[in-house]
This record gives structure tokens, sequence and C-alpha cells, in this order.
């Protein structure tokens, strides 16, 4: 199986929407998705999500089925923490500078998976969040006939498959999502990592005497955007 994880594209957050680029970026990768085409589509249930996957489904003749546990707003309420610039809100964990520093410290590495038993977090229960995750995760990847097999790196192959199946979703929720499918911990994935509009990663699921252990083929690739002759913008500000 290859797997495909599909950030949306430049996004209007309220109303929940695309751009006119985020559109013409939708587009793009429509087109490169023809090419080899896919057998399963899914989306968050947001709307970002599920114009971004529009044009691909239309055309491959497929229907998205939705996934509520991808949506980003859940994952806004579980993963974030008080901006510390002095302006009210929140932003996520990879965005405050102390989280992200203290993410990288010895303490929190040797902690591991439970990374949010540091006494840091002892106010947020990020582990609540973390776990809705994680086991969403793990369901959906064993409808798909493979079981996680959680900390150790690998799958039980339960009905190996040839499909190409892709998800929508978002940047927030997929920096833990892929956290979960490739056994890294959330602290140093979400910090190490990140996801352009429309990034596709692609994961193999490649049998191996009944297990399998993902391996990235690619992460977060625009090259379909710079097919197209537009600018390769990270999150619309880094000419990459």
């Amino acid at each position: 199986m290859l797997f495909y994880f599909i950030r949306h594209g430049d996004p209007i957050y309220d109303p929940d929407s695309l751009t006119p680029l985020g559109h013409e970026q939708a587009e793009a990768l429509s087109k490169r998705l023809q090419v080899y085409g896919l057998d399963e589509i899914y989306s968050s249930t947001s709307n970002r999500a599920i114009l971004t996957a529009k044009p691909t489904c239309e055309k491959l003749g497929l229907e998205p089925k939705l996934l509520d546990f991808a949506n980003e707003a859940h994952t806004w309420a579980e993963l974030t923490v008080d901006r510390e610039d002095g302006k009210p809100g929140v932003t996520w964990l990879f965005y405050n500078r102390r989280t992200a520093m203290l993410f990288n410290s010895k303490e929190i590495r040797d902690l591991g998976d439970r990374w949010y038993d540091h006494p840091a977090f002892k106010e947020k229960n990020y582990e609540k969040g973390i776990k809705r995750i994680y086991d969403a995760t793990d369901e959906f990847f064993a409808g798909l006939g493979y079981e996680h097999e959680r900390y150790t790196g690998k799958y039980k192959t339960v009905a190996h498959n040839g499909k190409r199946v892709a998800l929508f979703a978002h940047q927030g929720f997929g920096l833990a999502f892929l956290s979960c499918v490739l056994d890294i911990p959330y602290p140093q994935f979400c910090t190490h990592f990140d996801i352009t509009p429309t990034g596709m990663t692609v994961i193999e699921f490649t049998d191996n005497g009944g297990y399998t252990i993902p391996k990235v083929l690619m992460h977060s690739s625009d090259s379909h955007i710079y097919k197209e002759g537009m600018l390769t913008l990270y999150n619309g500000c880094i000419k990459i």
C-alpha cells in the first residue's frame, strides 16, 4: 500500500475555506495524483480539506470518505499553549519558542512517548489529546489492513494490499498523526518536520513476512506546484 498524507491548500481559516491560491494549488495537486491514480480518498470534515480533495475526486471519479477525527479543530483544542508574545489566545506547541526548546531537551527526550508527564505540562491534559489522535490513527490503519504494534516501529499485516490511499487533512493534526504512524515521539517530530500547503507525504507499507515497517518515500513534496509554474513557498513566506 502507498499512503498519501496531504495538507489542504492555502487556507482561509474563518470562514473555513481556501484562498484563490489554495484552489490553484488543489488543481495542480489533482493533476499530479491523476497520473497514477488513487483507490481511496479520505478527508477531514473541515471544508478547506474537502475543497482541496475536490479536484482530485472529480478527476478520479471518487467520493471522499470523511474522517472527523482528522478535523484540526479538535487538535487545536488539545495541543496548543498560551502565546508568549503578550497577545491573547493560544498557538501550537511547536510554534511556541519555550516549548520547542523544552521539547528538544534531554529531559523530554528521556520521557519518550510520555513527554506529557513533564512538570511543565502538569496543568494541561496533553495526554488526552495525543491519545485521541493516536488511538483513532491506529484504528484507521487497522481498517486498511495494518495493525499497529505501537512504539515498535512496525505493523502486523492483516490484509496486505496494493492500494493507493490518500488522506487530505491539516498541518497541526498531521504532525501528530504522522508521529504516530512512524513511531517518532511527538515533541521531536513536530519541531523537526513541517507540512506546507498541499505538501504530499508518501509512506510505503510493504509486507515482510506478516509485518510491515512504514517507510517515508517523500515528505511534504510540492513539486506539483513547481510543475504548474507557481511559486514554491513554505507556508506562503519562504521561497524553496
